[in-house]
């Protein structure tokens, strides 16, 4: 057995936030059911957002309490606010994701705030969650390049790292929102916090936008980090941001890792067959690049 590294499948989220097609409560909960069947159990299941804003996340309290019939997992859900972070208690969400941003641009146009108020609403919710039992991961938008304000300091992502990993969030998460990073950024960035805090508590968020994907999940694995957001089927995209377009896809990240020797816990004929799923329901998931090669290579397995 490899070295464990945890993949978080964000598709049930990130992946259909920005999608065309709204899919209801009962097909959403078919995807997740499906990803966590391929051994997956860390996942994504939605957010508590204002459903006029973002559709396709209306109906996430009763998600969350499907999640039973699906059965055990590491579920988490996205809070923009105080208000979402009591919505999302109230329907039993037991690990609360929130976002910082690593622009000014970027933290208007999400949550029309500034970057700092967004820090201080994390940090609020952050002390709120400790009282109430609830795990918090804080998520770093545009930790690279943004869309609207350009590149990102790498110091100002290490400072705003550094200042909510001693508030003690249970994971830091790098996000790279429009896929602007390159491996070496990746790997400078990473390997700097990885020495500065270890890699316990840190993780990465990549998109697949520019092809590199994969590259930079190497890099950041190179670095020690051993965490990593995905996305089924290659679903994906922020709403808010010009160019986020679908995340690395969960099958490629597996592929990669399996054949370099970690351990992810995944059936990946299982795997073939949620993203089959999340395809047919969106109409739009591109797949991961390595399917045209994994479907036949599972079947000559005999596994898939």
């Amino acid at each position: 057995m490899g070295e464990q590294v945890i993949i978080n499948d964000v598709g049930p989220r990130d992946g259909l936030q920005n999608q065309d097609r709204v899919l209801a409560v009962q097909a959403r909960l078919q995807l997740i059911s499906a990803i966590r069947g391929s051994g997956l159990n860390h996942i994504e299941v939605g957010s508590f957002v204002s459903p006029k804003v973002v559709p396709a996340m209306a109906g996430t309290d009763a998600v969350v309490g499907g999640l039973a019939a699906v059965g055990e997992g590491h579920y988490s859900a996205l809070i923009p606010n105080m208000r979402g972070y009591e919505l999302a208690r109230a329907a039993g969400v037991k690990t609360a994701v929130m976002v910082l941003y690593g622009s000014e641009g970027m933290a208007r146009k999400n949550v029309n705030m500034s970057r700092l108020q967004a820090d201080e609403v994390t940090e609020s919710i952050l002390l709120q969650a400790r009282q109430d039992g609830i795990a918090v991961i804080a998520t770093i938008g545009v930790a690279f390049g943004c869309p609207f304000d350009g590149p990102v300091a790498p110091g100002l992502v290490a400072d705003v790292a550094g200042k909510f990993l001693d508030l003690g969030v249970d994971r830091f998460v790098l996000a790279d929102t429009i896929a602007a990073a390159n491996p070496l950024q990746v790997r400078e960035l990473t390997g700097q916090l990885v020495a500065e805090h270890g890699p316990a508590r840190l993780g990465c968020h990549f998109h697949d936008t520019r092809a590199m994907g994969l590259a930079n999940v190497f890099a950041a694995i190179e670095s020690g980090i051993r965490y990593f957001d995905t996305s089924i089927a290659g679903l994906g995209g922020c709403p808010f941001a010009t160019g986020a377009g679908g995340n690395v896809a969960t099958e490629d990240v597996v592929m990669m890792l399996e054949q370099m020797g970690f351990a992810t816990g995944v059936d990946q004929g299982a795997l073939m067959r949620a993203s089959d799923l999340a395809q047919q329901l969106t109409g739009t998931a591109p797949g991961g690049r390595s399917k045209a090669w994994l479907k036949p290579w599972l079947a000559r397995q005999n596994v898939a």
